[in-house]
């Protein structure tokens, strides 16, 4: 892309060498991903999402007090859905580890009763 593309709120660029440049109101910030991060637009897609979804809770100008109100909200959100997954992977893995101690428990009987 040589020009940025509007993504809702926040616009992108990509460049040959792998630099992405956003521009979130205003203010462009590159970025060069870590190899290991795959389709980094995916990821810039959901940061608009969640900046446009705070956007729409604060309805004032476009004032430099806003635009940190509308990033410190959308990081707020990141963070709590973060924080969800992480507590939804725990339960996850608290239920398939006691369903395999249940397993284990079984087989532990049956080869115990075949044994005899």
């Amino acid at each position: 892309m040589s020009d940025i593309e509007a993504k809702g709120s926040i616009g992108i660029e990509k460049s040959v060498d792998g630099v992405i440049t956003i521009d979130l109101f205003g203010t462009k910030f590159n970025f060069k991903p870590d190899s290991k991060v795959e389709q980094p637009e995916l990821i810039i897609d959901e940061l608009n999402h969640y900046v446009r979804n705070a956007e729409n809770h604060i309805k004032f100008t476009a004032s430099d007090r806003n635009k940190l109100a509308i990033l410190l909200l959308a990081s707020m959100n990141i963070s709590n859905d973060l924080r969800e997954m992480k507590l939804q992977y725990a339960r996850l893995e608290e239920h398939i580890m006691q369903r395999m101690s249940k397993l284990l428990g079984k087989i532990e009987k049956i080869s115990g009763d075949s044994a005899i």
